[in-house]
């Protein structure tokens, strides 16, 4: 018992330190052309996932207090809403409670029937980089690193799907990814909408009936391409750990 807990605690410092690395350099947003996609709540949702919601909720509280710290010592225009704890720590905590619950739900899912999702949501997926790559070939105005970093991420989806020929089901990774990342910016968004509804359309200089389209507007652009990263990085994550663990994909135990 003692054991496990060690194990957990030694998995939760390390993702926090994670965390905090990518909050504090250019790794933890990825250029996919004209947005950047955050990754540093991916490992609060590897957390859970691999280990429970305590491990999950844990790295998301060292990234909420990484974010309130960023907000105080590198304060930008929109700072300001994240001195706030409700917006930069308490979403946060949350990513690791759902993304959890998400994943324990869907692992219950009939096998056959999880197998013909996960390949909707692969196709789904494999279709929106398209889509994103499409653009960004179109545009003209996209780097060199954004469309190589959008092209292996449309490899990585691929084989994902080819590896759903050989491997158990991901759909529980999927959703649980999806699920946490998408509660990072709903709650995020939702709360900079509630609270602070005047503030930020004076700061991004939309009128304040405007605010909740200009919320949505990022909750879309920003929100699924990032749900989707989350989804590509953490499913090869957990597989990869669960097979070192000599565990399959959708049979790992976890011990709240």
């Amino acid at each position: 018992m003692n054991k496990q807990k060690n194990r957990k605690l030694v998995i939760a410092s390390m993702l926090g330190a994670i965390t905090v690395v990518l909050g504090l350099t250019p790794l933890g947003f990825i250029p996919l052309g004209f947005i950047s996609a955050t990754t540093m709540h991916i490992p609060v949702i590897i957390g859970a996932i691999l280990e429970g919601p305590v491990v999950g909720m844990a790295v998301g509280l060292i990234f909420g207090l990484s974010s309130l710290f960023n907000a105080i010592t590198r304060p930008t225009p929109i700072s300001v809403v994240f001195y706030n704890p409700l917006i930069s720590i308490l979403p946060r905590i949350l990513i690791g409670l759902f993304s959890y619950y998400v994943y324990k739900a869907a692992s219950k899912i009939d096998y056959q029937k999880s197998k013909k999702l996960s390949y909707g949501v692969w196709a789904v997926i494999i279709a929106l980089l398209c889509y994103l790559l499409f653009k960004n070939i179109s545009s003209g105005e996209s780097t060199v690193l954004a469309i190589s970093l959008n092209v292996v991420l449309l490899i990585i989806a691929i084989v994902m799907v080819y590896l759903l020929n050989r491997k158990d089901s991901n759909l529980a990774i999927t959703l649980g990814a999806f699920v946490g990342s998408m509660t990072n910016t709903i709650f995020v968004m939702g709360g900079i909408y509630f609270l602070y509804a005047a503030k930020y359309a004076e700061i991004v200089g939309r009128p304040l009936e405007e605010a909740g389209a200009a919320v949505m507007s990022v909750v879309v652009t920003s929100g699924i391409p990032e749900a989707i990263i989350s989804v590509i990085i953490t499913t090869a994550v957990v597989n990869a750990v669960n097979l070192s663990r000599g565990k399959s994909v959708t049979s790992s135990q976890h011990n709240e």
